[in-house]
């Protein structure tokens, strides 16, 4: 009886859409920090005290995003992710209780510290009775979970969906998006509502309208691993998927396709700018999972370099497509060397080359204008990101260099002798934005 309460309960509120997400968070894709990747769920704080996952370590982390630049160009959130809690909730209240030995202070404490730096918090959740790794999940506490958070001050939530049915998930998630409003406090909603329907093959384009009413942004795909044949891979899904990722990312809701790697073991600097380029040309979150105390000084230069930041940051939210390829299959996949595209707010249009090749000399890629969204005939004036430099101003199209496992991102800006067509596409696109 009682799960059948839920489920009209569940139906009622998912009923009410003018309830749903009215944040007005993730106007542009959120940045920050994330603890899984590196540090996943190391709970041995006798024998490994600077890694495990504590108090501690997230205010070291806040200290170093707040000291070492990175809040400066836009990162804001530190994200707890599993394993912070007790196993068991408070007998009396049911409210999630923080593990005493590594979070002795508790986590009102801890988001306090955060604030005090300038900074957000962010705290992990489970939909289903348990999270992944075993510890309290929110199903059947949802109200009283999105109070709690809401009570320690946390800003942002990434719900996690273990140990829980896949069907559940079309009114799980929302009414815990619902809870989360209903606290009075803006808590941005991280969802991995999408990422599993895509794991069960039941990923369909009129799902993302309904997640992106509820969620500020949401996992799509596998979990990312620190070695670049992950990082490829959720690269040639995202080309693959597009037509059905991209048409409801934009502002107040974002496709993620997870954490941003570069500074940990496995990535060379090349693919460590592939990862970024991509990610920014996608208008993806930017959530770096690493450790800022030991961050590699060139990985660092990638993470911050304001150019491709504002792509990401654009405030058109577009996300950007592959619009062409060479070495691609029938479907238009599997290709060996891609071209991304994205449009700006300013009429500017950003452009990635990438070279998913694992052997052999760098290769010459070439962005057509016609693929691009520029008029045919029309002069772009490209500025390449990384490196800083004008190259000049190309008609029709423009064709660089680039390494095995590497992509490069450029700013095409017109030239200021234009034709009215472009200066006309310029202006909608501009005010499209404001």
């Amino acid at each position: 009886m009682f799960v059948a309460l839920l489920s009209v309960l569940s139906l009622a509120l998912i009923a009410q859409p003018s309830l749903a997400l009215d944040n007005g968070l993730a106007l542009t894709p959120p940045m920050g920090w994330l603890s899984w990747e590196r540090f996943r769920c190391d709970v041995d704080c006798k024998n490994d005290p600077d890694n495990c996952i504590s108090e501690k370590l997230y205010m070291d982390m806040a200290d170093r995003m707040s000291a070492d630049g990175y809040s400066d160009v836009g990162y804001q959130y530190v994200n707890i992710d599993d394993c912070w809690a007790e196993f068991d909730r408070d007998p009396n209240t049911q409210r999630q209780i923080a593990n005493k030995e590594r979070f002795p202070h508790g986590i009102k404490a801890l988001a306090d510290y955060v604030h005090s730096k300038g900074l957000k918090l962010g705290i992990y959740g489970d939909y289903g009775t348990h999270t992944c790794g075993g510890y309290p999940g929110s199903q059947d506490y949802l109200q009283i979970d999105a109070q709690t958070f809401a009570d320690w001050g946390v800003d942002s939530l990434k719900l996690d969906g273990c140990y829980s049915s896949i069907d559940e998930y079309p009114y799980g998630y929302p009414n815990m998006s619902l809870a989360l409003n209903a606290t009075g406090r803006p808590i941005m909603y991280a969802c991995s509502w999408p990422a599993y329907w895509e794991d069960a093959g039941k990923l369909n384009e009129t799902d993302f309208a309904r997640i992106h009413q509820y969620c500020n942004y949401w996992r799509n795909y596998a979990d990312i691993n620190d070695d670049w044949n992950s990082v490829a891979d959720i690269i040639e899904w995202w080309g693959t998927n597009q037509a059905i990722i991209t048409p409801h990312s934009g502002p107040g809701g974002f496709n993620d396709p997870d954490m941003i790697l570069c500074g940990d073991f496995a990535l060379s600097i090349y693919e460590c700018r592939a990862q970024f380029a991509l990610w920014s040309i996608w208008s993806a979150p930017l959530l770096m999972s690493v450790d800022l105390r030991r961050m590699d000084p060139a990985a660092k230069a990638v993470v911050t370099n304001k150019a491709v930041i504002a792509i990401d940051q654009d405030p058109l939210g577009k996300q950007g497509q592959r619009v062409d390829g060479t070495g691609c299959n029938k479907q238009g996949n599997n290709c060996a060397q891609s071209v991304w595209a994205k449009p700006l707010a300013n009429g500017d249009i950003a452009v990635v080359l990438y070279n998913r090749e694992s052997s052999g000399m760098p290769t010459k890629i070439t962005a057509n204008w016609d693929k691009i969204g520029a008029p045919k005939g029309s002069k772009w004036v490209v500025v390449d990101l990384y490196e800083g430099k004008t190259l000049g101003g190309f008609t029709d199209s423009f064709t660089a260099s680039i390494n095995t496992h590497e992509a490069k991102i450029y700013r095409l800006r017109a030239a200021q002798e234009e034709s009215p067509k472009v200066n006309k596409r310029r202006a909608k696109l501009s005010k499209i934005a404001h």
